[in-house]
């Protein structure tokens, strides 16, 4: 396997362009289901997650095709209805298959989903949510079959926001009977991202980016070109980068809005931040101050960046508090941190953090995507070397890593 290695040390400065978003793009993709007609998704990331989604596209029937940061999605007119599960365990995000396809082929058996290993996140969200549009639901040997006679507009609350659950049903219910209401709906930018998309192909939507959504069903969608917004992960972890190597990194391509919680978090802690409506610029200027988080749906402080800002507190003098909510199981990275000569102390859903002097580099692995990006930053601050395993994790969330990095003026090669 594939492993990056980082000689640390060396404050990164310089202008990135932050990718599409892979959270909006997925969906997106799978969004296009729902027309036969053909579809043009433009700043799409180049990802492996996006590679097997385009794959999954294919397998059902839809023809797509890459070029660039372009996916062109050809006219189609008979699709599968299962989606087995060497396509699905690579990718949580496969789940989404099940909107589109029961709302066009009223049937569909999708294997249960894989991806990052970060908690269980079952799916019966989604799976309480398409019985109440009037799906019959059976999970049998590794497979959820799900099917109706017609799905139904009707109301719907989440016990918990889900962003998964927000878009399978609203993949499902655009084509619906009837008028749906989503209550405790996800509020995440992805979530009206995709609505946009929706609305471009003559879908009803409204109240997409608040608790409520409300869609009028309609019989048909059609084609439409679309552009995927940037990826505020991504935005927030080179935010984070500029602050661990005490740099100073420009972001083009970025959207400020979408990630204030951890903009107002470094600035907090000393950082100077500018924004533009399409920029952001992070300089360390001083010493940082420590500051607590609490992980929280959007738009709180979003767990895709918990890791990262774990690593930018093992080094910040003082004590401070990182507190997860969403997931559990999600400080795998906390250990290998420690292999860096972090001081880290796990108690319950918090991690308790005392910033060190200066990390030393060795050999750490990556347990998930984000636990990578973690273990990028803290490693391109550490003195020394370090090599990084597993990292297909991060091909998974980081368009052209190192690459990107190099140009910011890291010590950073991929070995293969």
């Amino acid at each position: 396997m594939d492993k990056i290695i980082i000689n640390g040390g060396k404050k990164l400065s310089g202008i990135v362009r932050i990718s599409g978003s892979k959270n909006s793009a997925l969906p997106i993709l799978f969004a296009s289901l729902l027309t036969d007609e053909p579809v043009i998704i433009k700043n799409v990331p180049s990802l492996a997650d996006i590679n097997t989604t385009i794959a999954f596209l294919n397998f059902i029937g839809k023809p797509a095709v890459k070029i660039g940061n372009t996916v062109k999605i050809d006219k189609s007119e008979k699709y599968k209805h299962i989606a087995p599960y060497d396509l699905v365990r690579k990718m949580r995000a496969s789940v989404l298959i099940m909107g589109p396809l029961l709302a066009r082929l009223r049937k569909v058996s999708v294997s249960l989903p894989g991806g990052c290993a970060i908690g269980a996140r079952p799916i019966d969200i989604h799976l309480d949510a398409f019985k109440k549009l009037g799906a019959d639901i059976e999970v049998k040997k590794g497979f959820v079959h799900t099917s109706s006679k017609g799905l139904i507009g009707n109301t719907i609350k989440f016990r918990f926001p889900s962003v998964g659950a927000t878009e399978n049903i609203l993949l499902a219910s655009v084509l619906a009977k009837g008028k749906t209401k989503i209550l405790n709906a996800a509020k995440e930018p992805e979530i009206e991202d995709l609505t946009n998309f929706l609305n471009a192909m003559g879908a009803k939507v409204n109240g997409a980016g608040t608790s409520i959504i409300v869609i009028d069903g309609v019989e048909k969608l059609h084609g439409a070109a679309y552009e995927v917004i940037s990826d505020r992960i991504e935005a927030a972890t080179y935010l984070i980068a500029a602050a661990i190597t005490k740099g100073e990194i420009v972001l083009e391509n970025a959207n400020p809005t979408h990630i204030k919680a951890v903009i107002d978090k470094l600035k907090k802690s000393g950082m100077m931040i500018e924004t533009s409506s399409a920029a952001i610029k992070a300089k360390w200027t001083k010493p940082l101050k420590p500051q607590n988080i609490s992980t929280a749906v959007y738009p709180g402080y979003p767990t895709d960046v918990q890791a990262q800002w774990m690593a930018l507190m093992a080094l910040t003098k003082g004590k401070s508090e990182i507190k997860e909510t969403v997931f559990e199981n999600r400080f795998m990275h906390a250990a290998e941190l420690l292999r860096l000569g972090a001081n880290l102390k796990i108690e319950g859903q918090s991690v308790f953090a005392t910033g060190v002097e200066s990390l030393s580099g060795a050999p750490v692995m990556a347990s998930d995507l984000r636990a990578g990006a973690a273990l990028v930053l803290a490693c391109l601050a550490a003195k020394g070397k370090s090599v990084i395993s597993r990292v297909y994790h991060l091909d998974r969330g980081y368009e052209f890593l190192e690459k990107k990095f190099k140009k910011l003026g890291a010590d950073i090669k991929r070995q293969r």
